[in-house]
């Protein structure tokens, strides 16, 4: 058996979603079970180099981990001819700079989103992409959760019928930081650091509507700072200038031309009352179905109850009971281990990875528009992005 080792360039491995998902539960998993194994039977091994700007994290990191490669110099390991692939899990706010550096240097690129701050930068990775050649990725892990695969392809086999609305929500209470700390860093509040939950989440909403329902046509969003002041990692109070929570309402064309409207609430100014973190709910003319990260139940119209509205009395049926769970028919892996399974065999034949810079531009184009609806009160269309 044929085996080609790929050197990984990891940038941001210190972050929560960069060690835990990316590194640990991704790239060392993919390197510990021996590789990938292509169609042709070739076998793509992994070897991680790690990237941080703190010298006692990353070393740290390396000797938990058996990593033989580490540095605080970034631009070594762009510039670095046996460095196959440049990953990028750090603030937005670096992240253009790096991705323009690394694709300019021949590496392939899979990364965080947003790739950019403004439009315009992502709309430059993404012709920058196609003029070098390179092969770019772009994270869309909740494409790859087993509820929202269980969806797909109730979509796909037509349980719904004609599909009418998607409904979502998304949030949980993030601690102020000041009686018990907060799960997430301060500079997600602070809309001069690039933080703010529109930002971080209509990136992942544009491709959770394209990748289930369809083009995303129109926006209409309303923003809010629930939570005016918060306390960062050294316990000092500072002021959220960033939004935290996002309420959104979007048109959408399913491949066959139908109109379908998509709400999806975003807070981390919520309690949670649902089954999971996130869920979404689709209504189509032949049955329903809501999934959040792992669980997705239906209801077939044949089996849709007849509730009728009285007031007066106690509601006597359960709703929950009458929704039946969808099978997952198959083990589905962590989800962002298999998008990097993805990416690497798209890197080894040469192709273009399906979740890419344009992709990611959408992403980072509904946002822009979103906070624009909200300033200005008003419903806004979503124009193609054209390279």
């Amino acid at each position: 058996m044929t085996t080609r080792t790929l050197r990984i360039g990891m940038n941001g491995i210190t972050g929560r979603m960069g060690y835990r998902q990316h590194l640990v539960r991704s790239i060392l998993s993919i390197r510990d079970q021996g590789g990938v194994t292509l169609e042709d039977g070739t076998r793509v091994q992994v070897e991680p180099i790690l990237v941080g700007r703190n010298a006692d994290k990353v070393r740290e990191l390396a000797e938990l981990h058996g990593v033989e490669h580490w540095t605080t110099d970034a631009d070594s390991v762009i510039n670095d001819p046996t460095v196959d692939i440049y990953f990028d899990a750090q603030v937005t706010s670096r992240r253009y700079s790096a991705l323009t550096a690394a694709m300019k240097a021949g590496k392939h690129i899979f990364t965080e989103k947003p790739t950019a701050e403004t439009l315009a930068e992502a709309i430059d990775l993404a012709r920058l992409c196609e003029s070098t050649g390179v092969t770019a990725g772009v994270v869309h892990d909740k494409l790859y959760l087993p509820g929202l695969v269980k969806l797909r392809r109730l979509v796909d086999e037509g349980f719904f019928g004609r599909i009418l609305s998607l409904r979502g929500e998304f949030g949980y209470w993030v601690f102020e930081g000041d009686g018990q700390e907060a799960q997430r860093p301060s500079w997600n509040y602070r809309k001069e650091d690039g933080g703010g939950i529109v930002v971080d989440m209509f990136c992942h909403w544009n491709y959770v509507l394209e990748g289930i329902l369809g083009t995303v046509k129109t926006v209409n969003a309303q923003t809010a700072t629930h939570i005016p002041t918060r306390w960062d990692e050294q316990g000092k109070a500072y002021d959220a200038t960033a939004d935290d929570a996002a309420y959104g309402i979007f048109e959408i064309e399913t491949p066959g031309g139908d109109p379908v409207v998509a709400q999806i609430n975003s807070s981390w100014a919520v309690r949670v009352y649902r089954d999971e973190l996130v869920e979404f709910q689709i209504d189509g003319t032949h049955g329903s179905a809501v999934a959040g990260l792992n669980k997705c139940v239906a209801q077939q119209r044949a089996h849709t109850p007849k509730p009728v509205w009285n007031p007066d009395l106690p509601v006597t049926e359960s709703f929950r009971d009458q929704w039946l769970e969808v099978p997952a028919n198959g083990d589905l892996d962590n989800g962002f281990k298999l998008q990097w399974e993805e990416f690497l065999r798209d890197v080894v034949a040469g192709r273009t990875h399906r979740f890419d810079l344009l992709s990611a531009a959408r992403g980072v184009q509904l946002a822009e528009l979103g906070l624009q609806s909200s300033a200005e009160g008003r419903r806004l269309d979503v124009p193609t992005i054209a390279l």
